[in-house]
């Protein structure tokens, strides 16, 4: 039985293009599908191959180019194992016109599509702000070893005009078990 919506989401499915990419036979599987682990259980967490921030760390220049650039003032840089800064990324948000490009999200796909497994879980990313739930989702999933902020959320809210947050959206579920399992069964074995 076809669960309710379901030409809707037919339609949707269909609406979108493919990227073209060569296929993954010939780039290989992605890091994370390759394993089938999480990052947190591929490898063990050595905190004694982490960099240290450097004297005079260069992480607030990001946020600060993000607002010099019309931007929300948040940027975010990583830091390798051997101590340079193979990435940086400020908020762009508002010049883009994407309400997604966080730096964080940036930097952890980066990381996700650039660094081995090895040197992702070494490598810390320095960041202005606490990363909001979407930018952690892709951060853990990006295999990244740390991550060091400057400001906390609450931190950040105190700087904030009141009522200034976005608005909380309901969210109801879980609904459908039956249906939305079967095309979960059996993936993550």
């Amino acid at each position: 039985m076809e669960p309710a919506g379901g030409d809707v989401l037919s339609k949707l499915w269909a609406t979108f293009t493919p990227v073209s990419r060569p296929p993954l036979a010939s780039r290989g599987e992605p890091r994370w599908r390759r394993s089938r682990l999480t990052p947190r259980t591929a490898l063990p967490v050595r905190r004694d191959c982490w960099a240290s921030p450097p004297a005079n760390p260069p992480w607030p220049r990001p946020a600060a180019k993000a607002r010099a650039g019309g931007n929300p003032p948040f940027g975010s840089l990583l830091v390798g194992p051997d101590g340079t800064v193979p990435a940086e990324a400020g908020n762009t948000s508002l010049t883009d016109d994407e309400i997604t490009a966080h730096p964080e999200l940036k930097l952890a796909r980066w990381a996700a599509r650039e660094l081995d497994q090895d040197t992702a879980a070494r490598t810390t990313m320095y960041t202005s702000c606490q990363p909001c739930g979407m930018c952690t989702g892709a951060i853990e999933r990006s295999g990244l070893g740390r991550v060091v902020f400057a400001l906390s959320s609450e931190q950040l809210n105190t700087l904030k005009p009141a009522g200034s947050g976005f608005p909380r959206v309901p969210a109801e579920g879980p609904a459908l078990w039956e249906e939305a399992r079967v095309p979960v069964e059996g993936y993550y074995q």
